[in-house]
């Protein structure tokens, strides 16, 4: 089998496979055009000559701005066959904090997708040392340099593009990338993730996966994160065809119009999908009673589709027909493979999807493993873990419960930051997460929870809260739950309500409100989530227990800063900002009970 030794062999497989439709990338009016990989090379090999013209050399950086698109592609590669590193950042974040990631990595060429980029990097570039600004939207702006002017100059692909490629000998150990981390422990720290890193891990995450040139997938998850530029490296070595979404809005029309083979999100993607689902089957009383006896039939065929078989009763089959394929349309109609990574999907969720016939394949890994440490698959699979660990993943278990790893993906250290480096990087090799993990007898991971984010009560109890979130999470009343108590004597929970469900049950039971704020303080809707937290103690142990709870009025999101741009809540800030609520919670406990 061809093992990857760099990311140029990706670009190799890409131009050895001549495609029609390699990518998919939709214009104004929302209709999907099809670029041959022909067309894909002719644009990376004009690029990339573009950029040594520039003077662009082997460990130079060249930011990326922009949302997922083809012009995403098509400058990675040309970067990496030049063996300069890119610099992907989050268009979601503010100029100031763009200004930050610049200055650090020294970038010295930025590619921008609309304006509106434009427009930050001009507030901020006297600050940088960017000698070229290029956006691939048409723009009034005579300092821009348009990408589309760039690319008419396209000369002849090379008649030999292999040697073409080989000509510019990148090395496993050189930079391919510098990807900075979100920032929810602290301040973002750049990855340096190597061509060797990247390639090695490529080579083990996704070989069980029949994908091919018949299997599709739509690029939402952000490309300025490794899961997603993973993910879409491993399927253009497969030959598959990738559809680029760069607005959510658009992912369900999408899902229609493109019907993928292959669906990979956040958990936060399957939850609202779930809480939709739900909302939708509540909304009528009959569409409510079906509903429940589709679940509780699926539910007790629920171990015949975690092993990948489709049950055969008449019941099954009757609450297929009539409601578990319209989830399934939600999709597209022809997901075959469903994966979920970036955080724990929670059993609560895994679950519910395989009561409706979907099995979800959970994976794991972290921006400095390149990503990939463990994935389920079909031939390996247990809910609630998230797989085995993959071919070259070494593991042990520290003594505190934290996973360490080792092998070739692990990454070449923090940008300018030894120190750092050195927190996490042991000299032998081994890497501390920061996950608390647990092997099985099988030999499947289990991740609990991050070991900074354990809470500690007063009585020296260490409580992990994300299985408890997760079970909070599952109601279709709640969007969001962060568990609160660090050292104190019990904990208590702020929930932020999914609102459109919440104001549907008002109305249904007749709840009048002129506000947020008037309809969570309704004794009737703290009853309601008063009920909820009961249920979840049922399954917790005393001193796990939430005794306390805060309906919150805002809903929180990426933009207003409670979520990362891979939807991973900041706990940090969710605490600083509720402040005085959590302290009106613990106002007496001196003596309250245990």
């Amino acid at each position: 089998m061809f093992k990857l030794e760099t990311l140029v062999d990706v670009v190799a497989l890409v131009a050895a496979s001549k495609r029609e439709r390699a990518v998919l990338w939709q214009d104004a009016s929302h209709i999907w055009h099809p670029i041959s990989t022909d067309e894909l090379l002719t644009r990376v090999h004009t690029l990339a000559n573009v950029f040594r013209s520039w003077g662009i050399v082997k460990g130079d950086r060249i930011a990326l701005l922009a949302e997922n698109r083809w012009e995403w592609a098509v400058v990675d590669f040309a970067t990496l066959v030049l063996g300069a590193v890119d610099v992907p950042i989050y268009p979601t974040l503010t100029a100031d904090q763009i200004a930050g990631l610049l200055i650090d990595s020294g970038a010295r060429v930025a590619v921008v997708s609309t304006e509106a980029q434009y427009s930050k990097l001009a507030s901020i570039r006297s600050r940088t040392q960017l000698e070229h600004i290029i956006v691939m939207d048409e723009i009034a702006d005579d300092k821009a340099t348009p990408l589309s002017s760039l690319l008419q100059t396209a000369e002849t692909s090379p008649a030999d593009m292999q040697q073409w490629l080989r000509s510019f000998q990148v090395k496993p150990e050189d930079l391919a990338t510098l990807i900075y981390t979100s920032g929810t422990t602290g301040e973002p720290k750049g990855v340096m993730l190597t061509h060797g890193n990247i390639a090695s891990n490529l080579n083990y995450s996704t070989p069980t996966f029949a994908w091919d040139t018949d299997s599709s997938c739509i690029s939402f998850l952000p490309l300025s994160h490794i899961t997603a530029r993973h993910l879409d490296y491993a399927l253009f070595c497969k030959g598959a065809t990738l559809a680029y979404c760069g607005n959510f809005d658009r992912l369900p029309a999408a899902l229609t119009a493109v019907k993928p083979t292959v669906f990979v999100a956040v958990p936060r993607v399957y939850e609202k999908i779930r809480e939709v689902v739900e909302r939708r089957a509540g909304s009528k009383a009959m569409l409510k009673k079906l509903f429940a006896w589709a679940l509780a039939t699926g539910r007790r065929h629920r171990e015949k589709v975690l092993l990948g078989q489709t049950p055969s009763s008449f019941r099954w089959r009757l609450a297929d027909r009539l409601v578990f394929k319209k989830v399934k349309q939600a999709f597209g109609g022809k997901v075959r493979d469903y994966i979920a990574g970036g955080a724990p999907l929670g059993l609560e969720t895994a679950g519910w999807f395989a009561d409706v016939g979907i099995r979800i394949f959970e994976g794991y890994g972290l921006t400095e493993t390149s990503p990939v440490l463990a994935l389920n698959n079909a031939q390996n699979h247990r809910i609630g873990s998230v797989g085995k660990p993959i071919e070259s993943v070494e593991c042990r278990i520290a003594p505190d419960g934290e996973l360490l790893v080792r092998g070739p993906f692990v990454f070449a250290g923090y940008w300018h930051k030894p120190e750092a480096t050195r927190e996490v990087m042991e000299p032998d090799g081994w890497f501390h997460t920061g996950d608390i993990g647990r092997l099985d007898g099988d030999g499947f991971l289990y991740i609990t929870d991050r070991k900074k984010e354990l809470l500690k009560t007063s009585g020296g109890k260490m409580i992990a809260p994300q299985p408890i979130e997760s079970k909070l999470n599952s109601s279709p009343l709640v969007a969001s739950a962060v568990v609160v108590g660090d050292r104190h004597k019990f904990l208590s929970v702020l929930i932020a309500p999914d609102f459109p469900a919440l104001e549907s049950l008002a109305r249904q039971q007749g709840i009048a409100f002129a506000s947020r704020a008037e309809l969570v303080s309704d004794p009737r809707v703290q009853a309601e989530y008063q009920a909820l937290v009961h249920q979840v103690n049922q399954g917790l142990a005393n001193f796990e227990t939430i005794k306390r709870f805060h309906l919150v009025t805002e809903e929180w999101s990426m933009d207003s800063g409670e979520f990362t741009p891979t939807m991973k809540l900041k706990r940090r800030v969710v605490a600083q900002r509720y402040s005085q609520e959590i302290d009106a919670i613990y106002h007496d406990e001196a003596t309250a009970q245990r």
